[in-house]
């Protein structure tokens, strides 16, 4: 959420990152933002002058009362009540005031950083890195859809049996080398200095507008109507709830935690190879690196986890290139975006397996996370996350461009974890 103090002292630079978003006429909203604080600040003067009156009278009366003078207090007594009511109205204009002024505040994206490129769909996306050398299967080559149904590893059939389409089972070799994957990566991010967590796979509403799934991201999640509770999307937002309403120490930063959970979006998609078997789902596993940094330093910590899931994917011997994410691909609540992808050898395309990003204090003013220094005020954070990995399309990846005649050779990083050296 953005602070109001930042749209009042950089407004220009605000409105020119939101048009890099696309956003229709952002010159309304924030105008009307800025006019509704006035408002607020105006109501807020008026209801803190008639209580500071109605205070001031009421010691009056009873100063007169202790005096004797009880007609002299009778008679301003009914002044009082009128500052009563008037403070009651007051209250409640203030209160609809301030509602209306937030609603309209989560309903406004993050700002772009100075570094994101213009630009509205992928294809303007800037790409940062990209391997030189791609692998080259045979003639025979086949997609993931088809090796999982050869070696029997994951059957899409028995997930819609059980639940419905975009819900896999697992199986075996194939359930083992998931299984394998997590446990390497949240081995690496443990190595890297991050402290695991296991959170809730189920968060309530605070969570969610503490993070900012909602209200931008509420079609996309899946609904506990009962207990109004929502299924998580990735573990960030339970990981970084952790810290709402938390004021931290100097000391105590970075925050660095990895966590793996299972994670559910309704989102499935539409027709199409880029969309087909593995390449999304409405239930994966993904394993997630988040860090909470000085606003000093978040920049210096943001390439710092784009390092670490790159080391990722070369332990994993996977061709990958990094991606600048433009101001109409960018997220809501980032503020700079690297996608990372990695190539497909048999579908001969790329596939996205994170995203690392800085949030700056877009989330951590919704969240009232804050440090304070020794002898200053408290101050808002920066939240990062990055996937550390997403697995559906490492594995698929994985599967193609080992494919072999006869199997498909495992990473040697992975042997030890998984028991096995090929399926």
């Amino acid at each position: 959420m953005l602070l109001i103090a930042d749209i009042l002292e950089n407004k220009e630079r605000i409105l020119q990152g939101l048009h890099k978003r696309g956003l229709d006429s952002p010159e309304e909203v924030i105008e009307k933002v800025l006019n509704l604080d006035t408002q607020r600040k105006e109501t807020k003067t008026n209801l803190d002058r008639t209580l500071a009156e109605s205070n001031g009278i009421s010691k009056q009366i009873g100063q007169l009362m202790r005096q004797g003078e009880h007609e002299k207090a009778e008679a301003i007594k009914k002044k009082t009540a009128e500052l009563r009511t008037s403070g009651k109205e007051l209250q409640h204009q203030l209160s609809d005031i301030e509602s209306t002024l937030k609603t309209l505040l989560y309903q406004i994206p993050n700002v772009p950083h100075q570094r994101v490129p213009e630009g509205s769909r992928a294809e303007d996306n800037a790409v940062l890195e990209e391997c030189e050398r791609l692998p080259v299967l045979s003639d025979s080559k086949k997609p993931h859809w088809d090796l999982i149904k050869d070696y029997d590893i994951i059957d899409f059939d028995l997930g819609n049996k059980v639940t419905g389409a975009g819900f896999p089972v697992y199986k075996g070799k194939g359930a083992r080398l998931q299984r394998a994957l997590i446990n390497f990566f949240l081995d690496e991010a443990i190595k890297a200095g991050y402290a695991e967590i296991q959170p809730p796979i189920v968060i309530n509403e605070a969570s969610g507008y503490g993070t900012g799934q909602l209200p931008d991201k509420e079609g996309q999640m899946y609904h506990v109507q009962n207990e109004d509770f929502y299924l998580i999307p990735t573990a960030e937002v339970p990981i970084t709830n952790l810290y709402r309403e938390v004021i931290l120490s100097e000391a105590d930063l970075p925050v660095k935690h990895v966590g793996y959970t299972p994670c559910f979006r309704r989102e499935a998609g539409s027709w199409g190879a880029h969309v087909r078997g593995l390449n999304r789902l409405h239930q994966f596993d993904k394993v997630e690196i988040v860090q909470i940094a000085l606003p000093s330093r978040s920049y210096e910590v943001l390439e710092e986890m784009l390092q670490h899931v790159v080391g990722l994917l070369k332990k994993l011997d996977l061709p990958y290139r990094i991606l600048n994410l433009c101001g109409g691909d960018l997220g809501f609540t980032a503020a700079l975006t690297y996608d990372l992808e990695v190539y497909s050898a048999a579908q001969e395309q790329w596939l996205e397996v994170s995203s690392v990003s800085n949030f700056e204090t877009y989330q951590a003013n919704r969240l009232k996370l804050r440090y304070k220094s020794e002898g200053k005020k408290t101050t808002l954070l920066h939240t990062l996350n990055g996937s550390a990995l997403a697995l559906p399309r490492i594995m698929a990846a994985i599967l193609e461009n080992n494919q072999k005649e006869g199997g498909i050779k495992i990473p040697e990083v992975l042997w030890e974890y998984a028991g096995f050296k090929e399926i």
